[in-house]
């Protein structure tokens, strides 16, 4: 009794001064955090995306005469397989030559690509032959961020005529000089041009004068006639019109006939000035398709379906077929095309076919197949070009595994089985025995049985350490969910008042156990020769772990109070937050699951019996929840845009935000200079909702972007966080003000339904907050102090600061339930990938990846932002510390990341492992983006950095 008396006295005498020194150790535990969350986002990319490329090999060409002295490659950038093939209702063609060519004399089919369908990595595989992984692709569209071999690379020359986005990366990926390339100026990519066609235009203008200088150019007609000659025509109207009007716009298949007869052009002038020779090989295929709204980047098969044509030298003709041909797809019905024989191919496997065309190495990385039936040549040729494919696939599959065996102890080294040595020797020497028995249909079975069983072998050793580093990640992962669990109960519960020595482990004896145990892994780790990743990864678990069992007499202490718990509370929270944890995991991959999950949370206030208290905020919160409910169940993207919807949800902001301010009106009166700011702020948004319709009637009219909406809309943005700070520090009017700011933006970046989402999720957050006041005040913790009575200047009494309690969890819980909702209400991570260019129009509309993505980004940010300052805010309104709330967040969402990581290493097919990667990056950049927010709302809610005006009133 004496020892409870005094730890109680000792622990009241202490708690001001823990509450004031929590401020500091929670700076120490947010950049602690902060570089554990960063080493948990890298290690994905580490273990699942890095680069598939091993260095080493010799280039392999087959050695009988090539059927072409030289290629020309065409790509029409964001052509889809359809509105190409797709007849016209008459019964014609929209691009009659090629479709000659395809009936007559081509061989044509579907190309494959593989997600991410962008341009960059769609053209990596067309012209290197591999799939670049992406990690790659995100760092940069004009630089090489890996070496790899390309089919320019391997020519003799190289010209190339096209975007400057593209064509750079494969002259400064060729060794030596020999790669040309002529671009057109990067400002000529304009969504709001009259015809972007002419940049398709530009592109055969160009070749024709090229080839009309060269006539009386004698060096470099001679460079010309030589053979293993590449000419590639980046063709870039068509994406660009797509993005601009629509694929079933007039503008794009207006551009495809364009693209057709140009094609049909150069292939006259290819013809005149090489005299007929009969010796040039044509490729007509596409980077990536388009879906009906005018994106790409996903794998809706709208994207992932590129046609292919390919005609001239070496390539068969069209053949003629009476029995059904072995595609499921009804494609060739809607074309027409059942009689021709048609022949699919997966996007890399486009690579060796133009090397085998001109009689070049194949790419050393290439992970295509050659497809055989393409070429019209001699039986041997095809088998011997298959057996080259074979050994330039089966050396990358050498140089893996070597590498692999270097840095893998010799007795933990498992080789893959189905092509150790022995039976690489024995596949060569058979394949190379049917050849010379002139068994050729043989050899090519065993060929691609070969390269089949190389790129499974590929696979294996590209992923051979991904178990024992995802164990790392795990183990990381497990012990910085206790430590923040540790964290909570030492700093924010009453457990562990009395604190026991004799319950805690020897500092001196844990800390020399961390030590042996680092000395171990780093031991081994250096004998494995690994990277400098992966001792991070295996050494971060040492501190973390040992921060856990440093605070052992926590739990413990925890231990020793179940008996005194309400067991079965606590045991309804635990399901609870399970169940809620994995109704967000679920509404990852469906996001209707989050209007049942809205659904649900509608009927909290008859539940917990707020509704008797307050009837009017009750069923607020009701509608609020059912209105935003609606929006997961909206299409994602797909909509045609609707500037009428824009300047609706504009006046509903006003409409709304005029409410929030009478209804404070009546309780605390506005200042004069605060009335002001909201009068103008409300304007702006008046002049935001109306921007864009007269942005989008102008580019209908091909009359360019008005430089006034383009002014407003780049001012607008670089105010939208500064203005919030010059508003009032009262709580309700900083929040109504960061509202009005954020909005603003929006309505500027919006094309359609989406601008509504913020003033409802903006109205359901004021609920929120008041229906937290009336939950605190139920629960007897504090008086009732009206929300715009709040100021943020006020010093505050850390007396009155509590402890977390149960229902705390479920505070928790609504604001990851949230910013999930958030996120995925109007769009998902397919919404930055694939975004619809008319959604940035207002700030630009000259392509510039980056700065369009980063508008992007900030589009999804601000709703998260939203519900960042009204969480901010209950902390404060319900009297908890800063960061309390935010402990239990942070174990909510690195459950669901450990939940995704989990869901990685139990999928087969890739198409799931992406999915799950996709959404375990989105939980882990959510994570981060919330611990990087939290302290721009905490600037945006706060008197801290306000120096120039202060509150002119005090309400206590």
């Amino acid at each position: 009794m004496k020892c409870s008396i005094l730890c109680n006295s000792t622990w009241l005498m202490c708690r001001s001064s823990v509450v004031l020194t929590l401020k500091m150790k929670m700076i120490t535990f947010f950049l602690f955090g902060l570089a554990v969350h960063m080493v948990f986002f890298l290690s994905i990319f580490d273990i699942y995306f890095t680069s598939p490329l091993v260095h080493g090999m010799t280039p392999q060409a087959t050695k009988l005469p090539a059927p072409a002295s030289r290629l020309v490659l065409v790509v029409a950038d964001g052509l889809r397989t359809d509105s190409l093939f797709t007849p016209l209702p008459n019964g014609s063609s929209r691009a009659p030559y090629l479709r000659s060519v395809i009936e007559e004399r081509g061989t044509w089919g579907v190309s494959h690509t593989r997600v991410p369908t962008e341009s960059r990595p769609g053209h990596v595989a067309l012209i290197a032959g591999f799939y670049e992984d992406v990690s790659a692709v995100a760092k940069g569209w004009k630089e090489n961020p890996v070496e790899f071999d390309s089919v320019f690379n391997e020519s003799r020359y190289t010209w190339c005529w096209g975007s400057p986005d593209i064509l750079p990366m494969f002259a400064k990926g060729a060794s030596g000089d020999h790669v040309y390339t002529h671009t057109y100026p990067a400002e000529e990519e304009d969504f709001a041009s009259t015809d972007a066609s002419r940049l398709d235009t530009w592109v055969f203008t160009q070749v024709k004068s090229f080839f009309q200088s060269a006539k009386s150019n004698s060096s470099l007609r001679s460079s010309l006639l030589e053979e293993k000659n590449v000419f590639f025509l980046h063709l870039l109207g068509i994406d660009t019109n797509g993005h601009a009007h629509r694929p079933m716009s007039q503008e794009y298949l207006d551009n495809i006939g364009l693209v057709d007869a140009g094609v049909a052009e150069m292939v006259s002038v290819f013809d005149e000035f090489f005299g007929y020779d009969g010796k040039t090989a044509y490729v007509f295929t596409s980077d990536h398709g388009m879906t009906n709204w005018g994106s790409h980047g996903a794998g809706h098969p709208s994207e992932t379906l590129t046609p292919l044509v390919v005609w001239g030298a070496g390539v068969h003709n069209a053949q003629r077929v009476t029995e059904p041909q072995p595609y499921n797809d009804r494609y060739l019905q809607d074309w027409k095309l059942e009689h021709i024989r048609r022949v699919d191919v997966s996007q890399a496997d486009i690579a060796p076919l133009m090397a085998t065309l001109i009689g070049v190495p194949i790419p050393v990385n290439s992970v295509g197949v050659l497809p055989h039936p393409y070429l019209n040549n001699s039986d041997q040729f095809k088998a011997e070009s298959m057996y080259t494919n074979a050994i330039q696939v089966l050396q990358q599959y050498k140089a893996k595994m070597t590498q692999k065996k270097e840095t893998t102890l010799s007795f933990l080294f498992t080789p893959y089985q189905q092509l150790t040595e022995s039976k690489q020797a024995d596949f060569i020497r058979k394949a190379r025995r049917l050849i010379q028995l002139e068994k050729y249909e043989d050899a090519i079975s065993l060929c691609q049985f070969l390269i089949s069983h190389a790129l499974k072998g590929l696979v294996y050793y590209h992923t051979y350490d991904r178990f024992f580093l995802g164990c790392s990640v795990v183990l990381g992962f497990v012990g910085w969910i206790s430590y923040v669990i540790v964290v909570i109960l030492k700093m924010h519960t009453g457990l562990n008042r009395c604190p026991n020595l004799h319950k805690q482990i020897p500092s001196h004896t844990l800390a020399r156990l961390c030590i042996c145990v680092t000395v171990v892994i780093t031991v081994f780790l250096l004998i494995l020769n690994s990277p400098v990743t992966y001792y991070i990864y295996c050494l971060l678990p040492v501190p973390v772990w040992y921060s856990v069992l440093k605070e052992s007499g926590t739990l413990t202490d925890l231990i020793h109070s179940v008996p005194s718990l309400p067991l079965w509370k606590c045991l309804g929270y635990f399901l609870l937050v399970a169940f809620g944890v994995e109704l967000l995991v679920v509404s990852f991959f469906h996001r209707a699951v989050l209007t049942v999950g809205l659904t649900v949370l509608s009927l909290w206030p008859f539940l917990s019996g707020l509704f008797d208290k307050n009837k009017f905020r009750s069923l607020s919160w009701f509608l609020g929840c059912l209105c935003l409910a609606a929006f997961p169940l909206m299409p994602v993207v797909g909509r045609e845009p609707n500037m009428h919807l824009v300047t609706c949800a504009g006046l509903v902001t006003l409409f709304t935000s005029a409410c929030y301010l009478w209804s404070s009106r009546q309780r605390t009166p506005l200042h004069l200079y605060d009335r002001q700011q909201f009068v103008t702020q409300m304007f702006h948004v008046a002049v935001c909702a109306y921007v864009p319709y007269l942005t989008h009637s102008s580019l209908q009219l091909k009359q360019g972007l008005p430089l006034l909406n383009q002014l407003i809309s780049w001012a607008t943005l670089a105010s939208s966080m500064l203005i919030p700070l010059l508003s009032s520090t009262r709580l309700f009017h900083r929040l109504l003000s960061i509202f009005l700011s954020l909005t603003a933006t929006y309505l500027l970046l919006s094309t359609g339904s989406e601008a509504l989402f913020p003033p409802v999720l903006s109205w359901l957050m004021f609920v929120w907050l008041n229906m937290e006041q009336e939950a605190v005040l139920a629960q007897g913790v504090s008086s009732r102090q009206e929300l715009s009575t709040i100021d943020f200047s006020a010093k505050i009494d850390i007396t009155n600061i509590r402890q977390l309690k149960l229902d705390d969890v479920r505070r928790s819980y609504f604001f990851v339930f949230f910013i999930i909702t958030a996120f995925f209400g109007t769009g998902n991570i397919a919404s930055i990938n694939s975004f619809d260019p008319a959604s940035v129009y207002c700030f630009l509309t000259v392509f510039n990846p980056f700065i369009m993505g980063g508008l992007m980004m900030w589009k999804v940010i601000i709703p998260f932002i939203i519900v960042m300052c009204t969480f901010e805010t209950i902390q404060v309104a319900t009297q908890l510390s800063s960061r309390s709330l935010f402990l239990i967040v942070l174990v909510i969402s690195d459950l669901m990341a450990l939940h995704f990581f989990f869901l990685v290493q139990d999928y087969g097919s890739w198409l799931d492992i992406g999915t799950s990667i996709s959404h375990y990056v989105i939980v882990m950049s959510m994570t981060i983006f919330l611990m990087l927010l939290s302290v721009v709302t905490h600037i945006l809610t706060s008197q801290r950095f306000i120096l120039w005006r202060k509150p002119k009133v005090h309400f206590t």
